[in-house]
């Protein structure tokens, strides 16, 4: 069994997509594209850029939370 990481908005982040000007266009983009779905590589990746910092920043201020995607391995 593996375990993955994922980011998510916050309800936080929804009220924030509404006023980009709150959090600045590269955090805004950010939450608009953290869908629980993607990890932090994935949205760097998409991104262009490492967002690890900003994520953490974000994380922080209580605009993205971790959720986590367990994988279970199939038995041969």
């Amino acid at each position: 069994m593996a375990t993955i990481e994922r980011i998510a908005k916050t309800p936080k982040a929804w009220e924030a997509l509404a006023l980009p000007d709150r959090v600045g266009r590269r955090a805004h983009t950010l939450l608009l594209m953290a869908n629980g779905r993607r990890s932090e590589r994935e949205l760097s990746q998409l991104l262009g850029e490492d967002i690890g910092e900003l994520a953490h920043h974000l994380h922080q201020q209580g605009y993205l939370q971790t959720t986590a995607l367990v994988i279970q391995a199939e038995d041969d």
